[in-house]
């Protein structure tokens, strides 16, 4: 039987290796012999990376209570 870390160690190689896999996939559209492309285009693609990326990091933050302060 599998413990929830040994299963989280398991999923999150894995799905961690995608992430990567897919990244390195998504640079080879930088080569400019085979792709016409612009900087806007770039931003975008970007600006919602980063985007997913600082949602998943706040999940793994967890919920932090804030106090009122003055």
């Amino acid at each position: 039987m599998e413990t929830r870390k040994q299963r989280f160690i398991r999923l999150a190689t894995y799905r961690t290796n995608l992430v990567l896999e897919k990244l390195r996939i998504l640079g080879n559209l930088s080569n400019k012999t085979n792709y016409d492309y612009t900087d806007e285009e770039i931003n975008k693609i970007f600006a919602a990376i980063d985007s997913q990326l600082r949602i998943a990091k706040a999940r793994f933050a967890g919920k932090r209570k804030k106090q009122f302060s003055l």
